[in-house]
C-alpha cells in the first residue's frame, strides 16, 4: 500500500531549536540503544494527524520509506524529510499545527532519554524519583502555568465512536468553552477530538484568548492514535503509566465518554488512586457521561465498578446522561472546591502534589505473556491494588489491539493468557464481550488476526 509523499526540510517551531552533538548522535543511531527509531515512530504519527486510522503497523507500512534526518544549521537545525505523508501539507508547505508537534516531539524525546539526571530515574522505583520525572518533563513542556485557577477538564473517551456520540462529546465540550474551561485529553480522535472542538466554538463565544488544548500521548500508542488537529499542546510521555499520572497531576477534574477497553483502563487507574486510604478528602470531580443511547454502557461499567471494587469506587463518580449544560456545571462547581481545597492546604493549582499515587500505579508494566498470566487478580489484598492489577490487564489487552510491540507478541505467541479469581475474572469478561458485542474493542478484519487475549477461568 502507498500514499502521496512529498521531500521537505523543516525548520523549527515553538519548541527546541538547539541541540548537542551527544542529542544529535543519539537521534541518529539506529542500534537498540539510539533513539532514531522511537524519534522516527512518533513524528510519522505526528505527520499523520487528523488522518483516521488506529493501527499503528498499518501505519508503519503505508510509510515504510518515510525517513527523517537532522541537518545542523549554523543557527540552529532543520530537519530533512524523506517521503512524508502529502496530506502534511499544503501548497509544499508544512501546516503550521504539525510543525509545531514535530518539534515538541523532538523536545520531549530529547529531554526524557538524552538529559543525563533522568537516566537513572527511567530506571529507578522512587515513587518521588517518578512524580518528580512526570513535573519535570510537564515544566519543560511549558504545561505548567502558575497565575490561572483550576480550568483544565481532561476528557477521556473511544477514539473509534459514532457520529452521535461524537457531536454529544462536542456538545459537552462547547459547555465547558462557555464556562472558560480548558481541554485536556489523550490528543487522538473521538471523544478525545469532540470536547476540543466544541470548546474551541465556546471560547470564541467569551473572546477567550489563552484557551488550551493539550494532548497528551506516549510512544506506544500515537501511532494509533495521532493528534488530532485542534491540540495546541502536544507532550510525548515515556510511557504509559508516566501519561496517565500526568492526566491526574495538571488535570483538576474528569470527564468520561464512552469508549473501550483503553477507557476502562484510564478508569481503573484514576479510581484506583483516589481509593487510597490517603487521597480519602481530596476533591477530584470526575463525570461519567454520554447520551441517552449510552445509559446503558454506563449502567455496565457501573455494575462492573461496583462488583470488582465496592460501592466505595462507585462513590467517587457521578453519571450524567443525554446533559451537556448540567455536566458542565457540575464540573465547574467542582472545580471551586479543588481550588478552595488547595488554597487552603498551600497546594499548587498547576500540578496536584498532595494526590498520593502508589508505586504499583508508576512503575512500568511491560504487557508479555508471562507478565499477563502473573497478574495478581485476587480479592486477598487492599482494593486500590485490585484496581491497579485489572489496569494492567486492561493495558495488556490494548498493547496486544493497537500497540506495535503487543501486537507482534500476539502474532509470535498467541494471545495473552488472564486468570484470576472467579469473582473478578467473570465480570471482566463479561465486560470484554459487551464491547466486543458493541465494536467498542478493535477487531481487525485481517483473517491472519490473532485475538490479544484470552481468559482462563479457573472456575470451569
Amino acid at each position: 500500500m502507498t500514499a502521496p509523499t512529498i521531500n521537505a526540510l523543516v525548520s523549527p517551531e515553538g519548541s527546541l531549536e538547539i541541540l548537542s552533538n551527544h542529542e544529535v548522535n543519539l537521534l541518529k543511531d539506529k542500534s537498540v540503544g539510539g533513539l532514531y527509531q522511537l524519534f522516527r515512530q512518533c513524528a510519522l504519527a505526528v505527520l499523520n494527524t487528523g488522518a483516521v486510522t488506529d493501527d499503528c503497523l498499518d501505519l508503519m507500512e503505508t510509510y515504510a520509506d518515510f525517513d527523517i534526518r537532522l541537518i545542523p544549521q549554523p543557527r540552529g537545525l532543520k530537519l530533512e524529510l524523506i517521503n512524508a505523508p502529502a496530506h502534511a501539507f499544503v501548497d509544499d508547505e508544512m501546516l503550521l499545527a504539525i510543525r509545531e508537534h514535530l518539534f515538541s516531539v523532538l523536545r520531549d524525546i530529547v529531554y526524557t532519554h538524552s538529559t543525563p539526571k533522568f537516566a537513572g530515574i527511567l530506571k529507578g522505583n522512587g515513587p518521588e524519583d517518578l512524580t518528580n520525572m512526570v513535573f519535570h518533563i510537564l515544566r519543560n513542556a511549558r504545561a505548567l502555568q502558575t497565575g490561572r485557577q483550576p480550568d483544565l477538564v481532561v476528557c477521556w473517551g473511544g477514539h473509534s465512536i459514532s457520529h452521535e456520540e461524537y457531536q454529544y462529546s462536542k456538545e459537552v465540550g462547547h459547555q465547558l468553552g462557555l464556562r472558560e474551561l480548558s481541554i485536556c485529553t489523550g490528543c487522538g480522535p473521538g471523544a478525545m477530538k469532540g470536547p476540543m472542538k466544541g470548546a474551541t466554538i465556546g471560547h470564541a463565544k467569551q473572546r477567550v484568548k489563552n484557551g488550551r488544548y493539550i494532548g497528551i500521548t506516549e510512544p506506544g500508542i500515537i501511532g494509533a492514535e495521532a493528534p488530532n488537529p485542534i491540540v495546541n499542546e502536544l507532550i510525548i510521555m515515556p510511557d504509559i503509566e508516566k501519561r496517565l499520572e500526568a492526566f491526574v497531576r495538571c488535570g483538576h477534574g474528569v470527564i468520561v465518554f464512552p469508549g473501550g477497553v483503553g477507557t476502562a483502563e484510564e478508569i481503573l487507574y484514576l479510581l484506583g488512586i483516589l481509593l487510597h486510604p490517603d487521597n480519602a478528602d481530596l476533591p477530584f470531580p470526575v463525570i461519567f457521561t454520554g447520551r441517552k443511547e449510552n445509559a446503558e454502557y454506563f449502567e455496565m461499567i457501573d455494575k462492573f465498578i461496583r462488583t470488582a471494587l465496592g460501592d466505595e469506587a462507585a462513590s467517587k463518580y457521578e453519571i450524567i446522561i443525554d446533559d451537556p449544560v448540567r455536566v458542565a456545571q457540575t464540573m465547574k462547581k467542582g472545580l471551586k472546591d479543588v481550588e478552595t481545597f488547595r488554597r487552603a492546604m498551600q497546594d499548587a493549582y498547576y500540578f496536584n502534589w498532595m494526590l498520593k499515587i502508589d508505586p504499583v500505579f508508576q512503575l512500568p508494566f511491560e504487557p508479555d505473556h508471562e507478565n499477563m498470566l502473573a497478574l495478581e487478580l485476587h480479592r486477598d489484598q487492599p482494593v486500590h491494588l485490585i484496581a491497579a492489577n485489572l489496569r494492567k490487564a486492561f493495558s495488556g489487552i490494548v498493547a496486544g489491539n493497537v500497540k506495535d510491540g503487543g501486537i507482534r507478541k500476539v502474532q509470535e505467541k498467541g494471545p495473552f493468557e488472564i486468570t484470576g479469581d472467579p469473582s473478578l475474572i467473570e465480570p471482566l469478561e463479561a465486560m470484554l464481550e459487551q464491547f466486543v458485542a458493541n465494536n467498542r474493542m478493535k477487531l481487525p478484519g485481517s483473517s491472519a488476526y490473532r485475538p490479544s487475549y484470552r481468559i482462563v477461568n479457573t472456575a470451569a
